[in-house]
C-alpha cells in the first residue's frame, strides 16, 4: 500500500479508459492513483484486443503458407503447434504490459494493486492480501470495465462451454466449435477457427451477422464466410445442450442437431459496476445496468466520474482512451471536443477485415436524409492484386443537398485487405464533415490500398479516374 493517501485523482480500474486518464492526467501535473485488481492494461491487453489479434495473425500466416504456391514458392507444412503461438502471444502481451507499467511509473502514477471500492464521496477503500486502506481524492474516476455475458442455461464451465477469455487461454484447439453470437467477437473467432481448418457453426438470434453493419458489407462478409464453409445460422438460438465426455450435443431452434467439441458464447459484455461501488452511495444506473453519466462523464455524485465499458457508449478501447482524456480535461476545467458516438471507428479483424464509421444506408433512409453512394471494388486496386487479396470494396456515403450537389461525407464502410488500417483518414473525413472535393484534393500514394478510398471520394465529386 502507498504511503500517500491524498490524491488529485483516484482511478479505479487500469484498462484502456483508466490508464489513459492516468497517463494524460499525470502529464498535466496531477497526482494520480491508479487502482487495479489484476494487471494494468485491462481486458484489452490481457484478455481481449491484443491477444485476439495475435491469434488472428497466426491464422493469417497459416493461410499464407498455402497461398505462397501461387507466388512460386515450393512450400510444405505439416500442421502447427498452437502451444508455441500461445507462448508467443503471452510474450507480446507481457512486453506491452511491462512497457505500460514502466510508462505509468515514469509519469509518477501510483499503481496500487488491489480491489478498489468507492465507499463515500472522495474516498476509495482498497483491499489487497487481506489488508485494507482508504485513500482520498479530489476526484474519482470509475473505469472498471466489463466481463463476458453468460446465457442462462449455458453458463461457462471453462472446458466445454467457454467465453472469449477461455479461448485466449487454449493451448490446443478443438476440431469443431459452435459460436453463439455473430457480432464482432463471434465473427473474429469464427474466422480464426476456420482459417485453421476447424469446423465452425456461427449462430445468431437476429436475421443477419454483425447487426448495425451496413447491409451490403454484412452480406459480402456472410458470402465470404460461406465460401470458406463457415455454417451461418441466423434467426436461430440454441434450445438445449447435452454435455458428454469429449463433446457436446446441441439442438438449435430450427430443429437441427450438432455434435461439437466446444461451445463459445459471444453475446456481448456486462458492465462491471457493483464491485466498485458501495450501494449506499446511490449512484444512478441505466435500465441496462450501466452507470448514468452526463456529457462530461459526471455521475449524480459530485466529483465522481465514470468512463469506458461501464457507461452506455461503444465498448471499444479507443473510445475509452478518449473518454479518459476528456474526463481529465473536465476535472482541469478545460473544454474538449465531445465524442460523436454515432461516428466512432469500428474495426473487425476477421478474414476479410471490416472497418466502418458514420451512418449506414439504412440509417440515412430511416432519417429521411438524401445521400449519394460510390463504391470501389478492391479487384481494381493494384496493391490488393499484388497481395493476392482482390476481394472486397470501399463504400462512401455523402449527403445529397437540395440542389442535388454533393455535401459532406456521412459514412465510410469497407471490407477487404487491411481495411482497418484505412479507417483513420475515413474517420477524420466523416467527423470533420469534409466535402468529397476537399478530400479529393489530397494525394494517395501509388500503389497502395488507400487509393481505393481516395478514388471513391473523388468519384463523389462527379468526375473520376478508375471508379
Amino acid at each position: 500500500m502507498p504511503e500517500i493517501s491524498q490524491y488529485d485523482v483516484a482511478i479505479v480500474g487500469g484498462g484502456p479508459a483508466g490508464y489513459a486518464a492516468a497517463l494524460y492526467g499525470s502529464s498535466a501535473g496531477l497526482k494520480i492513483a491508479l487502482i487495479e485488481k489484476d494487471k494494468v492494461g485491462g481486458t484489452c491487453l490481457h484478455r481481449g484486443c491484443v491477444p485476439a489479434k495475435e491469434f488472428l495473425h497466426f491464422a493469417e500466416l497459416y493461410q499464407q503458407f498455402f497461398a505462397a504456391e501461387k507466388f512460386g514458392f515450393k512450400t510444405s507444412i505439416d500442421g502447427f503447434d498452437f502451444s508455441v503461438n500461445q507462448e508467443r502471444k503471452n510474450k507480446v502481451v507481457d512486453q506491452l504490459f511491462k512497457g505500460l507499467t514502466s510508462l505509468l511509473k515514469k509519469r509518477g502514477v501510483d499503481i496500487i494493486q488491489g480491489i478498489g471500492r468507492v465507499t463515500t464521496p472522495g474516498t476509495v477503500k482498497i483491499t489487497a492480501n487481506g489488508q485494507q486502506q482508504n485513500i482520498t481524492a479530489n476526484s474519482i474516476i470509475l473505469a472498471t470495465g466489463s466481463y463476458p455475458r453468460q446465457l442462462k442455461g449455458f453458463e461457462f464451465d471453462g472446458k466445454q462451454v467457454i467465453s472469449s477469455d477461455d479461448v485466449l487461454s487454449l493451448n490446443e484447439l478443438p476440431d469443431s466449435i459452435a459460436i453463439v453470437g455473430a457480432g464482432a467477437i463471434g465473427c473474429e473467432f469464427a474466422s480464426f477457427f476456420k482459417d485453421l481448418n476447424k469446423e465452425v457453426i456461427l449462430i445468431e438470434m437476429l436475421d443477419r451477422i454483425i447487426p448495425g453493419l451496413d447491409d451490403e458489407i454484412a452480406n459480402f462478409l456472410a458470402r465470404s464466410f460461406k465460401k470458406r464453409s463457415i455454417e451461418i445460422k441466423t434467426s436461430c438460438v440454441i434450445n438445449r445442450i447435452e454435455k458428454l465426455e469429449d463433446h457436446i450435443k446441441i439442438e438449435a431452434s430450427d430443429n437441427s442437431f450438432y455434435e461439437i467439441e466446444k461451445l463459445l458464447i459471444a453475446v456481448g459484455r456486462v458492465p462491471d459496476v457493483t464491485s466498485a461501488l458501495e450501494a449506499s452511495l446511490g449512484v444512478e444506473l441505466t435500465e441496462k445496468g450501466f452507470i448514468k453519466v452526463n456529457q462530461y462523464y459526471e455521475t449524480n455524485i459530485e466529483n465522481l466520474y465514470a468512463i469506458g465499458d461501464i457507461i452506455q457508449s461503444p465498448q471499444l478501447a479507443h473510445v475509452g482512451f478518449q473518454e479518459g482524456v476528456n474526463t481529465i480535461k473536465r476535472i482541469l476545467g478545460e473544454s474538449f471536443w465531445p465524442i460523436d458516438y454515432s461516428k466512432v471507428p469500428w474495426c473487425i479483424y476477421c478474414n476479410p477485415e471490416v472497418a466502418f464509421c458514420g451512418s449506414t444506408e439504412n440509417e440515412l433512409k430511416e432519417k429521411g436524409i438524401g445521400y449519394v453512394v460510390k463504391k470501389d471494388p478492391f479487384g481494381g486496386n493494384s496493391r490488393a492484386l499484388i497481395m493476392g487479396h482482390g476481394e472486397g470494396m470501399v463504400k462512401v456515403l455523402a449527403k445529397k443537398k437540395s440542389d442535388n450537389q454533393v455535401g459532406e461525407i456521412l459514412g465510410v464502410h469497407m471490407v477487404g485487405p487491411l481495411v482497418t488500417e484505412l479507417l483513420y483518414p475515413a474517420y477524420l473525413a466523416t467527423n470533420w464533415q469534409a466535402y468529397p472535393e476537399e478530400i479529393a484534393s489530397f494525394l494517395a500514394p501509388h500503389p497502395t490500398l488507400s487509393e481505393s478510398l481516395s478514388e471513391t471520394v473523388l468519384a463523389l465529386t462527379g468526375r473520376s479516374l478508375h471508379v
